[in-house]
């Protein structure tokens, strides 16, 4: 029996998943967020398969070590880029350094992201947890696309998650001056503005050859969420990472959208692992969807992004 819509994710979670065996040998691979969790599996599976690396993190020791690690094991070349996404002054510096450096990039994988129980404000003013899964990521991957367009074709992974389904997106409220914060609803909102902007850069990138797709990677565990108060912390170690997948098969999920033949052409979708899904409702008004890409664009300072290239 077919599950409610709503509730469909469960069961798509459980089904088999899809792989690849095809190579990226010398391809000009983003990786945002790489020292742990999911970012560091999908780095180290593109290693494997040949790539070139840029990994974007904001520790840069860290960093140091997972190239070195990368390099010790793959005859491949890893490079480093320093970035704090709670910073767009540091994402724009980032995006600048690997276009003035890199003449190709043709896979970008928006993975940086974080999760608080407490609203903060970044130094600019916005809330923190908006900011980072949000707005971080649709500035460095609108400043990256012209030349990922020029050098086409090529591929959007953005990193999404399950959690879209908490809500919590107010476009009048975007920074929470005005309800009470909810950590849940928080990161929900910016995995729902991350969705709807999908949306709205996929129809803009119709016939550029670059493609762009939201993929929820698994429940798995990773360190999202560990910057929080002790308890927390304990919560989730005894009630949550027990349920939790290896984020080595995170790896593999996204290896999949960065390298299958089969996903060449694949646009504007959302994948539960790499079964294709329905969002929530909520992720799927493009009313909304319109006018969070337009207040994302006044809050990054960026212009329209124009349909230039439909074939």
């Amino acid at each position: 029996m077919k599950l409610p819509e709503e509730i469909q994710f469960i069961a798509n979670s459980r089904m088999p998943q899809k792989t690849t065996d095809a190579r990226l040998d010398g391809q000009v691979c983003v990786i945002t967020g790489a020292t742990s969790g999911v970012g560091y599996q999908i780095a180290k599976r593109l290693a494997e398969a040949g790539a070139h690396l840029i990994l974007v993190n904001r520790n840069d020791k860290k960093a140091r070590r997972v190239r070195d690690e990368i390099t010790n094991q793959h005859n491949i070349q890893v490079d480093l880029v320093q970035a704090d996404f709670s910073n767009l002054d540091d994402v724009r510096d980032a995006a600048t350094k690997i276009l003035s450096q890199y003449s190709a990039i043709n896979v970008l994988i928006n993975n940086a992201g974080l999760h608080l129980t407490r609203r903060t404000l970044t130094a600019a003013g916005y809330e923190t947890v908006f900011c980072v899964n949000h707005l971080a990521s649709f500035l460095f991957t609108r400043l990256l696309l012209e030349r990922m367009i020029e050098t086409a074709p090529s591929r959007i992974i953005q990193v999404s998650s399950e959690g879209h389904r908490f809500g919590g997106l107010d476009l009048d409220d975007l920074h929470w001056e005005k309800r009470r914060y909810n950590g849940y609803k928080s990161y929900g909102a910016s995995k729902t503005a991350q969705l709807l902007t999908v949306w709205e850069i996929a129809d803009r990138l119709n016939g550029s050859g670059v493609t762009i797709n939201a993929v929820h990677p698994g429940a798995v565990a990773t360190n999202i969420g560990m910057n929080n108060g002790k308890l927390f912390q304990w919560y989730q170690k005894i009630f949550i990472f027990p349920f939790l997948k290896r984020p080595k098969i995170s790896g593999e999920i996204l290896y999949y959208f960065a390298a299958a033949p089969e996903m060449s052409k694949t646009s504007g979708k959302f994948f539960n692992q790499t079964i294709e899904e329905k969002p929530a409702p909520h992720a799927l008004d493009r009313k909304t969807g319109h006018r969070i890409l337009e207040l994302s664009e006044q809050l990054t300072g960026l212009k329209p992004l124009e349909l230039n290239h439909r074939q």
